[in-house]
């Protein structure tokens, strides 16, 4: 196949607003080193790592809620998820979907053709549980935000789907976050789920996950998105931030507690997510947007003997897992709008203001 030498790419420059992420017509081409594939992208879906890390969001020197903003002041040695430094130029985007269209020396054969997803942990395959030897596709590595990007063989599945890229690009990021962090806290069918952020890209995934677990799901969403989020399975949705969340659940299911929290969100209302498990609940998180600093009384954690899991690196079986669920359509993506890959100013302005139901996308 004829490759040409040249494409199209966002390209991060540095940390900052909007302005930092400039449009490039004439980017090289990336050539697979050994053992990697070179993916002609179909589309790349848009997610909160690469927002952070642009802005600088994940320095401990930002305490504020994410904005999407340039922050005033953050430390240089810690702004991405991993708290290390980032190499500029860089292009993010993790969410790839595409058709392999090379292949560098000792990658499978059988994958030229194939359309695959990526999976957006990186990996040492020797040691393939060990976290801190773990990247993030567009971090640590360039992502999928160009016409063409290239990562390891080991990293991509071909999938066996009716779903568009567009559909597609929805899953990697958001649902093997919810995979994770529902795995971390072992939620089973007995259990109670309250999802914090039910409307978003992993709040979205977090319902149809818990609920293929068997799980009873309730929602928090602003009311103009509680329709799709009891389409998407909850069994209850409540206010995004109710002003007395015991009261409001036990009104809807006759319990002042449930036994599952999953925070996305953070920030103010932290307090009252807590004080709403049931003695030994257990909470995982896997996000902050609302805020990174909580107001957190150590007694209500031992006294009622909880549970606390972050849920950042998932576990190594999880993309093949998820890559099952898509091709028995035990899932199902949300794409809440497909943006032209140049237009991605525009794109994260809409992901940032957060006035979509799931997902938001970009094609090359």
């Amino acid at each position: 196949m004829n490759l040409p030498a040249k494409m199209n790419a966002m390209v991060l420059e540095g940390h900052g607003g909007l302005d930092q992420l400039v449009w490039h017509e004439d980017w090289p081409v990336p050539a697979p080193s050994d053992g990697e594939v070179l993916i002609k992208v179909g589309a790349c879906g848009l997610n909160n790592t690469d927002v952070n890390t642009r802005s600088g969001w994940y320095s401990k020197t930002v305490s504020a809620a994410t904005t999407g903003g340039a922050y005033e002041e953050f430390d240089e040695s810690d702004p991405t998820w991993g708290g290390r430094p980032i190499t500029f130029p860089r292009i993010q985007g993790a969410d790839a979907v595409g058709v392999v269209v090379d292949l560098g020396n000792g990658a499978p054969q059988n994958l030229l053709g194939q359309r695959v997803l990526v999976d957006c942990w990186l990996r040492d395959w020797s040691d393939p549980k060990n976290r801190d030897k773990t990247g993030y596709f567009g971090s640590e590595i360039d992502g999928g935000y160009a016409q063409y990007t290239k990562v390891d063989a080991k990293n991509v599945v071909a999938i066996n789907s009716s779903l568009s890229d567009a559909e597609l690009a929805t899953f990697s990021c958001s649902y093997t976050t919810a995979e994770g962090m529902l795995s971390r806290a072992a939620v089973g069918a007995d259990d109670t789920v309250l999802i914090a952020g039910a409307s978003g890209g992993v709040g979205t995934a977090l319902i149809q996950l818990a609920k293929r677990r068997g799980a009873t799901v309730i929602g928090l969403a602003s009311i103009s998105k509680h329709e799709i989020v009891k389409e998407l399975g909850a069994d209850v949705v409540l206010e995004r931030a109710p002003e007395d969340l015991k009261a409001a659940l036990n009104s809807a299911i006759g319990s002042q507690t449930v036994s599952v929290v999953a925070d996305i969100v953070g920030g103010d209302h932290w307090p009252s997510l807590i004080d709403a498990l049931e003695r030994g609940g257990r909470y995982t998180c896997s996000g902050a947007i609302a805020g990174p600093i909580v107001d957190f009384d150590l007694r209500t954690f031992y006294l009622r003997d909880l549970t606390f899991t972050g849920s950042t690196v998932v576990a190594p079986h999880i993309f093949g897992d998820l890559v099952g669920y898509i091709e028995r359509e035990e899932i199902r993506p949300v794409l809440a709008a497909t943006y032209p890959l140049k237009d991605f100013h525009a794109a994260q302005t809409a992901f940032i203001d957060k006035k979509h139901a799931g997902n938001i996308v970009v094609v090359p």
